[in-house]
């Protein structure tokens, strides 16, 4: 049976590297993006230079027909879904809660949480062995801000992936029976670009020598634990966190 894997946000940083190793990993990656087609574009093609297969998706996954979409989409060029990876997230320029507008919440919150739920439904509908399926796996891609709380900059952020390191275990507990693996990695001062959505691109190197192992971290790094956990090297795992944070 063919591994076919979705990365969400999968045009840059962790989701972009995600794809590369899982590819080489013989998975078929479905690369999904928002707006950057060029980046999504340049993710396949170097996906296909080392000989693995891929193709790019827009879809805007905090919104369910475009998730419906996607899902359909990847139904029809590779068959069903065996590994998701919900990856895509923002976040926006730092902030206390005392400044904060609701629109800016909710769409932290739907982007970062909706999403998750719908593409854990869809994927659930495919995979479980209560629909038919053949069992697969989940990572989400949570962050040491869930624990941390990010104080006077991104609390919003912080508790958006409070509620995804929730839906980790309970949707964990509700699918463990049905072949389904649901686990998630929790990753902090990693050098991608979203420290530039926040305001401050630099943001890792300033706040490196306050975590113990004095650096950032890179997306491969977190790329590698995520696929152990989609592996069957992991098979015994399931509600499982991995901490990316330098011992922070």
């Amino acid at each position: 049976m063919q591994q076919v894997m979705i990365v969400t946000g999968g045009s840059r940083g962790i989701g972009a590297a995600m794809a590369l190793l899982a590819a080489g990993r013989e998975y078929a990656v479905c690369v999904n993006y928002l707006r950057n087609s060029d980046a999504a574009a340049a993710v396949v093609q170097a996906v296909e230079q080392h000989g693995g297969q891929a193709f790019a998706v827009q879809a805007d996954v905090s919104r369910e027909n475009d998730v419906l979409r996607m899902f359909a989409a990847v139904d029809a060029r590779f068959g069903p879904v065996t590994a998701l990876v919900n990856n895509a997230g923002i976040l926006e320029t730092q902030q206390r809660v005392d400044q904060m507008t609701a629109d800016r919440i909710n769409r932290i919150l739907t982007t970062n949480v909706t999403s998750c739920f719908l593409c854990c439904r869809e994927a659930i509908r495919r995979m479980s062995t209560a629909h038919g399926g053949a069992g697969g796996s989940i990572v989400n891609v949570s962050s040491a801000a869930s624990r941390l709380g990010s104080p006077g900059e991104y609390v919003d952020y912080a508790a958006s992936k409070g509620a995804v390191d929730t839906l980790t275990i309970g949707l964990s507990k509700e699918v463990a029976a049905e072949g389904i693996r649901v686990n998630a990695v929790r990753p902090a001062f990693i050098y991608t670009d979203i420290h530039a959505s926040g305001g401050e691109p630099g943001r890792v190197d300033r706040v490196a020598g306050s975590v113990p192992m004095q650096r950032g971290g890179h997306p491969e790094e977190v790329a590698r634990a995520i696929l152990w956990l989609l592996s069957d090297e992991a098979s015994y795992a399931t509600g499982t966190f991995i901490e990316l944070a330098g011992g922070k």
